[in-house]
């Protein structure tokens, strides 16, 4: 029971950083150069991809 929680708010703190992250990224650092803004980019992409996959394997478990 405190598993499947847990496992939900780890999840979810995931997501939401990752998002958070892409919108630093694509807003806030302007003077960064454009590589690096691609190269964060695509890891905060990754984070939000990996709380995606890891949403649906828990949905699938429960089910």
């Amino acid at each position: 029971m405190w598993t499947r929680g847990l496992n939900w708010a780890a999840v979810t703190l995931v997501a939401v950083f990752g998002m958070l992250w892409l919108g630093v990224v694509v807003f806030a650092a302007t003077t960064t150069p454009g590589w690096l803004r691609a190269v964060q980019v695509v890891f905060s992409v990754c984070l939000i991809g990996w709380a995606a996959r890891r949403s649906l394997s828990l949905i699938k478990a429960v089910t």
